[in-house]
């Protein structure tokens, strides 16, 4: 405000208090209210904003106020733009501060006055109230609140960020929050799309950083100010936390944390694999995990069947390999995010640790660990077996243990008894053999998993084999092992008698097994197997075989041929 106008201003600095108010020749200040904390006190050429209201000394009544015209007065401090008692009465003044400022005719509008409003001679009193101060040549006030212990990358002109705000006056009047509508204020640095003090105050930030940025009114929105809240010519204040930043040219991020030892294979496109993760924002905050859900997440790779910067990364890893994975969001969910879960243009964090991968195209993988010098008798279809087991996962998850139990497991080969992956891992055997066997679940237990057994599981067995009984073929309970006696009758009727009861049979079965010319089904009882054998050759169940009954007719040799029959 000029000298000849009527609104006037405030300060702080020399005054000269006299007990009789004519007898003043300086300004009077009172300082009624002054705040705790006082960054920066009013000088010489400063810019201020303020409210005030004018009174006369005598009377008390009031002839201008800021108030009343609703809005606060804005002038430079010390060079003649205000009155001379206002450019003194204003010096040292602190935003937040109050004071009444009583300023003698002669410092104020003489033995003249003005303009009708103010009368020759006047005591003017001004209350006060500082709400800012600038200088032109201040710059943008940046003051760290808390950095991360750790900090790889810092923002940069041409990053595009997300952090949260909380915007004052420099008076501490809140104008706006982005924690008030809960979500980051999100936007390219460098590129003027935000104010220039904001532009030079979130460079160099770590996520997770706190900073003050406080703003002059010329690197804000100036003589126009923004909307209702921010008014004209107001220093900003920013309390500003990144949450994140990422560059349009940016590529994944991969950090090996941990690699198993004896890695052989690693996963590639088209494998299937399965995983574990925890996914978070780059301030640390979760969003997703699989351990929550007890259950990993199961997926091809390269097929698009995830985020297009998962797909890379899950490629050319080991089993048990543990990675973390930085994907920045033109790789992950772009601009559009997913829900509540995923905010737009969020760089993903994943923490992964690799269960399992294998190939639809994959066999079972044997290795011999150990086989005995004599190995000449080995496991095959329709043998009784006898093994110990230890089955887990690829991670060592053991899932089941023949030691969990009193005796090894038995099974009978090509019965269908055992999934195909172990039964081929059992197959050509031989006793005190040792192998490890890897099933993939297209030889396991497939897409649907089993008790015990999740989902599209890799299974590792530790397989023994303790003993080895030979069999017979199915829908058999005996077969000769060679050629049987020419005449099978006389060699059976061992008393010669011309008829064979069940003991004479049973005598003659035992007989060709202990001589090793035949063979019992294995696993079965030996007595139900024989007299199930007898009462098929006794036609008129009479109790004993005649020769005609031992020699099937012709009607139906087919019939017994693909039974028990001798």
């Amino acid at each position: 405000m000029e000298r000849a106008k009527l609104s006037l201003l405030f300060a702080l600095h020399a005054v000269t208090v006299v007990c009789s108010v004519g007898l003043l020749v300086d300004v009077v200040v009172d300082r009624y209210d002054i705040p705790k904390y006082c960054p920066r006190e009013v000088e010489t050429e400063d810019f201020i904003r303020y409210h005030f209201n004018g009174s006369f000394y005598t009377d008390g009544k009031k002839f201008d106020s800021s108030h009343d015209r609703g809005k606060a007065f804005i002038s430079q401090v010390g060079l003649g733009r205000l009155i001379t008692g206002m450019d003194r009465g204003l010096q040292g003044m602190c935003v937040g501060e109050r004071r009444r400022i009583t300023i003698p005719p002669h410092l104020a509008y003489g033995s003249i006055g003005t303009g009708g409003v103010i009368p020759p001679d006047a005591v003017l009193v001004y209350d006060v109230l500082l709400l800012d101060v600038w200088n032109a040549e201040d710059k943008v006030d940046i003051r760290t609140i808390s950095k991360p212990s750790s900090c790889n990358r810092t923002t940069a002109s041409s990053d595009f960020i997300r952090y949260h705000y909380n915007g004052t006056l420099l008076s501490g009047e809140a104008f706006d929050s982005s924690h008030s509508r809960n979500a980051t204020y999100d936007t390219y640095l460098g590129q003027g799309d935000i104010i220039k003090g904001m532009d030079e105050g979130l460079l160099g930030m770590c996520v997770g950083e706190r900073r003050i940025v406080i703003v002059p009114p010329f690197l804000a929105y100036g003589e126009t100010g923004s909307g209702t809240l921010v008014p004209p010519q107001a220093t900003l204040v920013f309390d500003v936390l990144l949450v994140d930043v990422f560059n349009p040219k940016d590529d994944l991020i991969v950090e090996v944390k941990e690699v198993p030892d004896g890695c052989t294979r690693r996963s590639a496109v088209g494998d299937y694999i399965r995983y574990h993760y925890n996914g978070s924002f780059q301030d640390g905050t979760a969003f997703d995990s699989s351990y929550q859900r007890n259950s990993t997440y199961n997926t091809y790779i390269g097929l698009g069947y995830v985020i297009q910067g998962m797909d890379k990364a899950l490629q050319g890893l080991c089993v048990g390999e543990k990675r973390r994975i930085t994907i920045p969001p033109h790789l992950a969910y772009g601009e559009t995010g997913v829900g509540e879960l995923i905010p737009s243009s969020a760089v993903l964090v994943f923490d992964i640790h690799v269960i399992d991968f294998h190939n639809p195209k994959d066999p079972v993988q044997i290795k011999v660990i150990h086989k005995p010098e004599d190995c000449s008798l080995t496991s095959e279809a329709d043998d009784l077996i006898q093994y110990r087991y230890n089955c887990s996962l690829m991670d060592g998850t053991l899932l089941y243990s023949s030691d969990h139990f009193d005796s090894p497991s038995f099974t009978t080969l090509g019965a269908d008894k055992v999934i195909p992956g172990l039964e081929k891992g059992l197959s050509g055997m031989c006793v005190g053999e040792r192998r490890e066997v890897v099933v993939p679940p297209h030889w396991g237990h497939g897409e649907n998993g089993a008790g015990g057994v999740p989902r599209s599981a890799v299974l590792f067995f530790q397989l023994e084999l303790v003993e080895l009984q030979k069999g017979v073929p199915e829908g058999f309970m005996f077969v000769w092992l060679g050629d049987g006696p020419d005449a099978l009758f006389p060699a059976m009727d061992l008393n010669g008698d011309k008829e064979v009861p069940l003991e004479e049979f049973s005598a003659f079965i035992r007989l060709q097994v202990e001589e090793g010319k035949g063979r019992l089904r294995p696993g079965v009882d030996p007595d139900r197997i024989i007299r199930d054998m007898f009462n098929n050759q006794d036609q008129n169940k009479d109790g004993k075989v005649t020769e005609d009954e031992l020699s099937p007719r012709e009607d139906d040799k087919a019939e017994k041929t693909g039974r028990d029959e001798l």
